[in-house]
């Protein structure tokens, strides 16, 4: 899964850049990293972040947020590592529902 670098938001300002989504990539964890997803298809996409809390013992659910249609836009986060972290690379694991027409940018504030 390709990782998305979290893009910094300064006093300056930032431009973000968008990159086509794919099917899964990863983000880092943190309280200031957020997912900036764009969809211009004519279907509402699922953008899912992977859990990997336990509450006694039973895997908390993922995130799921829809992406509206045509012009839809949605800010996601902050990610924090409690829920989302892989224990193996401290990563968020993102999936897209489809990815035509959906851009994507990692920001960190």
């Amino acid at each position: 899964m390709p990782l998305l670098t979290p893009q910094a938001v300064s006093l300056a300002g930032l431009t973000p850049t968008y990159s086509a989504a794919a099917a899964s990539t990863t983000v880092p964890c943190g309280e200031r990293v957020f997912l900036h997803v764009k969809n211009t298809a004519a279907s509402p996409v699922t953008v899912t972040l992977t859990s990997t809390a336990r509450v006694r013992g039973q895997l908390a659910a993922d995130l799921a947020v829809t992406v509206p249609a045509t012009t839809g836009e949605k800010l996601i986060g902050p990610i924090p590592s409690e829920l989302f972290a892989d224990p193996t690379s401290g990563n968020c694991a993102v999936g897209y529902s489809s990815t035509t027409s959906v851009t994507v940018a990692c920001l960190r504030i």
